[in-house]
């Protein structure tokens, strides 16, 4: 029998941040994912993220629902808090960790299907809740532990690795969040980690609900001519892994293009996807103005990426709650069993 372990020893000239910790202090397990999935290089970006910004990981609440994104949380961030919830339940667990302690680093990792089926209703109370979150959905199209059915958030008109056609129109998160409430909102490319990056980084400096649609290609599912959540439709594809316990391993596909610009990213089995990274000047403080955006390079047949909308004065759920600036799982007897004068008072203002 094999296993595969990381060493616990560091490399002593390993680069440090400001808190004495090297990057390998914010990984985790070594990841059982499909070689090339676009999953692993999402964890490799939510690791640099929080290395880069000096984020301690125990002071990092990390949650997930079911499915292959929802396994990541364990590729990353071994040394913080963590929580594997039902399938499409992670933001009301989420939501009820916040309460009890407001002053985590609260990550939600989820997946077109854990968040855009089952878990929808989920999705849409904790966006216009506004909980102080980072929610990244980690988007192929596909339910890739069940063998490649469309999720919701496949286009119409594309075809699983089957040939079926899907004929439903795709629900788009990017655009829900934000009419839901999100205050940030954003897309990224999961190959594109100079994009992805800094919109981590920034999703977790933010105040209130902060959204990130992640493209994802899927190299078993959903790789292939047809596809439009490929890898460039976003390499080869290999008709045996339907029928054999191994996947080639695939090479990353990453993309470099500069803001304003668009890009044709070829994918593992020669499908295309078009890219289109919002421009220098483009104002994401504009809500209907986004939506706009985004509709106009939809029927362009282009998705856009980068920052798409954020709120210049975000509030979150404490502030709507007015809860004390305790963390709720530090106040003692005293704060929490007042006595029946103040129940009383309590009482009384709702006659």
């Amino acid at each position: 029998m094999t296993y595969l372990a990381k060493p616990k020893i560091h490399h002593p000239s390993l680069a440090k941040n400001a808190l004495g910790y090297t990057r390998r202090d914010y990984e985790g397990a070594i990841s059982t994912l499909c070689a090339g999935c676009g999953h692993d290089s999402i964890s490799a970006a939510i690791i640099q993220s929080l290395y880069e910004l000096d984020v301690p990981p125990h002071r990092v609440a990390k949650l997930s629902g079911i499915g292959c994104s929802s396994k990541t949380p364990t590729y990353f961030l071994g040394n913080s808090h963590g929580f594997n919830s039902v399938h499409g339940r992670m933001p009301s667990v989420l939501t009820g960790a916040a309460l009890a302690n407001r002053d985590l680093v609260y990550l939600g990792v989820s997946g077109d299907g854990d968040s855009a089926s089952i878990g929808l209703g989920q999705f849409a109370h904790v966006m216009r809740r506004g909980v102080n979150m980072v929610y990244i959905v980690e988007n192929n199209g596909v339910y890739g532990l069940t063998k490649g059915q469309f999720s919701a958030t496949a286009d119409k008109g594309s075809k699983s690795k089957r040939g079926a056609v899907n004929s439903d129109e795709p629900i788009d998160l990017v655009t829900l969040a934000m009419a839901l409430g999100a205050t940030f909102v954003a897309r990224s490319f999961s190959g594109d980690k100079e994009q992805l990056v800094p919109l981590i980084k920034a999703a977790v400096a933010h105040h209130g609900a902060a959204f990130i649609d992640v493209l994802s290609p899927c190299v078993a599912f959903n790789n292939h001519p047809g596809s439009t959540k490929s890898y460039d439709y976003v390499r080869e594809h290999n008709e045996a892994v339907n029928f054999l316990d191994f996947i080639s391993p695939r090479e990353e596909i990453t993309t470099e293009y500069a803001p304003g610009e668009g890009r044709t990213v070829v994918l593992h089995d020669g499908g295309t996807v078009r890219l289109h990274k919002v421009g220098r000047h483009y104002d994401p403080s504009d809500r209907a103005a986004a939506v706009a955006y985004l509709e106009t390079h939809r029927a362009a047949g282009e998705i856009v990426t980068g920052l798409i909308y954020l709120h210049p004065d975000s509030t979150d759920m404490h502030d709507a709650l007015d809860t004390i600036g305790t963390p709720l799982n530090a106040l003692g007897d005293a704060e929490l069993v007042p006595g029946s004068r103040a129940l009383a008072g309590v009482n009384a203002a709702l006659r």
